[in-house]
């Protein structure tokens, strides 16, 4: 016959063993919570920080891919304009965002790759605070003239500013691809020009158009609406091949700069630290955003080529740029305050 107290051991191990059993239920309900959140991504509306003002290339191409989104999503992306230093203040923004996927923005070469190098102070570093999501495309970059330039070829540009050097070039901020472009233009050229820097595309057209400046590299969607009314003159795009929109403007090198290639990029970023759920998240609704027939057709018409990418080879792409434009802005001594 068992005693009581050989009853009483097995009922106190008998409670261990339930209480031990739950414990590990609902450690593991507890730890498959933060996945679960993730999987329920998202459930609040987005934040798509464009780092420029509104009128320009990266305001149209967010609109346009945000609007796709957030129907892949289910919840709103809401495009917020934030520009300022060469784009630096907006994707200062997204580095600083919680890490949640609420908020993300529109870097790009300049942002991502270029500034590092010619900013005197950074607020922050491009290699360590961001999670890369998915490449959205590449801009074509035109020089145009206003009504006050009568030149019609870059072969007279280049007559008119030997004979009149520290001409003004504008473009839509310090430390932009558009920047790096007239630099470029003016070491293969011989050219002596000063850069005017505006904050965005929108008042660069208006001050070109107007002639408050003669001369100006922009990027295409945001000028060609004015192009095709008329009231700018494209002489060359720096692209290494035509732009369908402007199927008879020359690239620069055929113009008479052989070699001249500048081809921005852009992609979608949110702060260091995104889970992994989060970003496959976003980078399919970026894909699927790219792969419509209608966003594709839009964005093409203004000038842009929509190109996607995994979340990895912009992450790539953003590090290889990192370095090459870092040679190329100390080569040309180029700065921004």
């Amino acid at each position: 016959m068992r005693s009581a107290a050989s009853g009483l051991s097995c009922r106190a191990s008998s409670r261990r063993a339930i209480l031990a059993t739950t414990a590990a239920a609902l450690l593991g309900a507890w730890a498959a919570l933060p996945a679960f959140a993730q999987d329920a991504f998202p459930t609040k509306p987005i934040r798509f920080i464009v780092p420029y003002a509104a009128g320009g290339t990266t305001d149209l191409v967010a609109r346009t891919v945000g609007a796709h989104m957030s129907q892949t999503l289910g919840q709103a992306v809401v495009i917020e304009n934030r520009g300022g230093a060469g784009g630096n203040l907006g994707m200062d923004a997204v580095a600083k965002a919680a890490p949640d996927g609420y908020t993300v923005g529109m870097g790009a070469i300049s942002t991502n790759a270029l500034n590092p190098h010619i900013y005197k102070k950074m607020s922050f570093d491009p290699r360590k605070d961001f999670s890369a999501i998915g490449l959205l495309g590449n801009s074509t970059i035109v020089l145009e003239v206003g009504p006050s330039l009568p030149v019609k070829t870059v072969a007279e540009l280049r007559a008119h500013v030997a004979k009149n050097p520290g001409l003004p070039f504008g473009t839509a901020g310090a430390g932009t691809s558009m920047h790096l472009a007239g630099v470029l233009f003016g070491q293969l050229s011989h050219t002596e020009w000063v850069h005017v820097p505006y904050k965005g595309s929108a008042p660069l057209i208006t001050d070109l158009i107007g002639g408050q400046i003669p001369v100006a590299f922009d990027n295409l969607p945001a000028s060609l609406p004015h192009i095709q009314a008329g009231k700018l003159r494209a002489l060359a795009v720096a692209g290494s091949q035509r732009n369908p929109a402007l199927p008879d403007v020359p690239t620069l090198a055929e113009a008479g700069l052989p070699g001249y290639a500048i081809e921005p990029w852009f992609g979608v970023y949110g702060p260091a630290g995104l889970p992994a759920p989060v970003v496959r998240r976003l980078e399919q609704a970026l894909k699927a955003a790219l792969a419509d027939p209608g966003v594709k057709e839009k964005l093409v018409a203004a000038g842009f080529s929509p190109k996607s990418s995994t979340a990895a080879e912009l992450a790539t792409l953003s590090a290889q740029e990192y370095e090459r434009l870092g040679k190329v802005a100390r080569s040309a001594n180029m700065t921004a305050d």
